[in-house]
């Protein structure tokens, strides 16, 4: 098999191949890659990107980028990418990286903590200059080692027990209180707070606390509101039965903690033949594509989170520049978007 003169028969193009074909040195060639077009003649500048064009030759940027001593890339941990809360986040954590030069390496770690500490070695491997983090609960060891490598580093939504870091999310309590509050407002008489387990997540402990502060405001209905974490042995339409049996001569609602378990909730009434807005009232954080065509629409407490994920970046940007400010928690408003499901 023969092969076009000056072409490799087999494997990548190198930079040694441009040099030969040029008839010049690697210097000078590197020189002329680096955009040092001064210190060439247009000759030799002519040659080398006549070489470049007929040996297709594509410079690895990773080895240009480790030459400088800068990959420019930034990794990204997620917990759930299937949660619509997360790819927002991601469309706006990529379009920030877009905005400052860099390109974004995502990892999913499907909620298993163990997952985090394999991603972690693996974009430490890919000399990632920054890390931004949708935590589960990273152990010891994951911890130890981020301390150790300096590397910089910003969480979103969930914080880290006994980790020192910035962390850019939703007011939690904030958005918690004015759910509640709006489900008082509306004359329901019995609440129900549904989560998955609290386990390491911060943020859904912080939604029950401030669910159960909201209520304590209001003493008559101490008595009529609940919480409930979904436990694995547990089955949501379960949960539904024994609220409806225990509150059925009530107004009752449901409050959901978050967008994917309000997607199984509206799945399970649906089934049971319960309609939202007319039978129980239900209101889910996280704004979901589909809240406003199902039925009447569902009430949702609706988080900025492209807003989030651009800000998060902006700030580990600022700690790879050096800044050297206290480790902050920079908090969002939320915004409730009131539709059928609430409202009397």
């Amino acid at each position: 098999m023969s092969s076009t003169k000056g072409s490799r028969p087999s494997g990548r193009t190198t930079i040694n191949d441009v040099a030969k074909s040029a008839k010049t040195g690697k210097t000078s060639v590197s020189r002329y890659l680096n955009g040092e077009h001064n210190l060439l003649s247009d000759r030799l500048k002519l040659r080398i990107e006549e070489a470049i064009t007929k040996l297709n030759y594509r410079p690895s940027q990773v080895a240009r980028s480790l030459k400088r001593g800068r990959t420019r890339l930034i990794g990204l941990i997620l917990a759930d990418i299937t949660n619509p809360y997360s790819i927002d986040v991601m469309r706006g954590i990529e379009a920030a990286c877009r905005a400052h030069g860099f390109t974004l390496l995502m990892c999913n770690t499907n909620n298993q903590v163990e997952q985090e500490q394999h991603y972690l070695q693996l974009l430490s491997s890919y000399q990632v200059e920054g890390i931004v983090v949708n935590a589960v609960g990273m152990r010891e060891e994951a911890l130890s080692m981020l301390q150790q490598s300096r590397l910089p580093m910003v969480l979103i939504d969930r914080k880290i027990a006994g980790f020192s870091c910035d962390m850019i999310g939703l007011n939690n309590a904030e958005a918690a209180i004015m759910a509640t509050n709006h489900l008082v407002e509306q004359n329901y008489q019995s609440i129900l707070f549904l989560s998955e387990p609290l386990g390491l997540v911060n943020t859904r402990r912080d939604r029950l606390m401030a669910f159960k502060a909201a209520m304590a405001v209001h003493p008559e209905r101490a008595a009529e509101h609940a919480e409930v974490t979904l436990e694995d042995s547990q089955r949501i339409d379960d949960i539904v039965g024994q609220f409806n049996q225990k509150h059925g001569d009530k107004r009752r609602a449901i409050l959901v903690a978050n967008g994917s378990l309000t997607l199984q909730l509206a799945r399970t009434l649906r089934h049971k033949n319960i309609q939202w807005g007319i039978d129980i009232g239900l209101l889910g954080f996280d704004e979901l594509p589909w809240a406003e065509l199902a039925g009447v629409g569902i009430t949702t407490l609706k988080q900025p989170t492209y807003q989030i994920g651009y800000a998060a970046l902006e700030q580990l940007v600022k700690r790879m520049q050096g800044s050297d400010e206290p480790p902050a928690d920079i908090m969002f408003s939320g915004e409730l978007v009131i539709r059928g499901s609430t409202q009397l």
